[in-house]
């Protein structure tokens, strides 16, 4: 049995982590923390922290996973580059699964997204399109970021307009049009709950915990 710590545990998205990890197997929830507890005796003691929390939050945590060697999850959005390149460096101390979007069919957009960019050719423009809810605090999101470095990685460095939506309870729409002068190519995913993010979450600490250390993706996570 997996025994994961959960950060951010008052949260929306660390409320439904725990809450499926206790219908799983293979899971147990040996800690849970949030802001103004100290979180170095519930890292200790588990085999990998799940963190979707805040980059200054993160950049603590990682310190101490690194310290008592724990594998992480993270699921953290809005982080700097200075902030990625520390993720990075632990990475080469304790396995690490770093993902803008951990859902599974978000994962896979991506692998469409960057098919459909290698195929078709200049004469496409395109452009991205995401929607969150009003107390998501970065914009553009870290998935329409992720979409854009997919695109230019396999058409080259193009201009890509990303518009981003903020308004109500939306989790999470994500759409990349492809336009050409005789037709029009639309990609979309729209999520209708949290609990696609959690169950990644937790895919991806089944899978990190044992690996050696790396940079994980969730494309690793899942095989595509």
């Amino acid at each position: 049995m997996i025994k994961i710590c959960v950060s951010g545990s008052k949260g929306k998205m660390g409320a439904r982590i725990i809450a499926l990890a206790k219908q799983d197997a293979r899971l147990k929830v040996s800690g849970e923390f949030d802001t103004g507890v100290d979180p170095e005796p519930f890292i200790k003691q588990c085999d990998c922290l799940v963190e979707f929390t805040t980059p200054q939050a993160t950049a603590e945590h990682l310190i101490l996973c690194v310290k008592y060697r724990k594998a992480m999850v993270i699921g953290t959005t809005g982080l700097s580059d200075s902030e990625k390149e520390k993720i990075k460096s632990a990475s080469s101390q304790v396995p690490i699964v770093f993902s803008p979007n951990m859902s599974i069919g978000v994962n896979l957009l991506f692998k469409m997204v960057e098919d459909a960019s290698r195929v078709l050719g200049g004469e496409y423009s395109v452009k991205i399109d995401e929607a969150h809810h009003s107390h998501k605090k970065d914009a553009p999101s870290g998935t329409a970021k992720e979409l854009a470095r997919v695109i230019k990685e396999a058409r080259g460095d193009i201009n890509i307009p990303i518009n981003s939506v903020r308004e109500g309870e939306i989790v999470g729409d994500h759409a990349i049009v492809f336009d050409s002068p005789v037709d029009v190519i639309r990609i979309t995913h729209s999520a209708k709950a949290r609990d696609i993010f959690a169950k990644g979450a937790l895919e991806a600490a089944k899978f990190v915990v044992g690996k050696p250390v790396k940079l994980y993706t969730m494309q690793e996570v899942l095989g595509l």
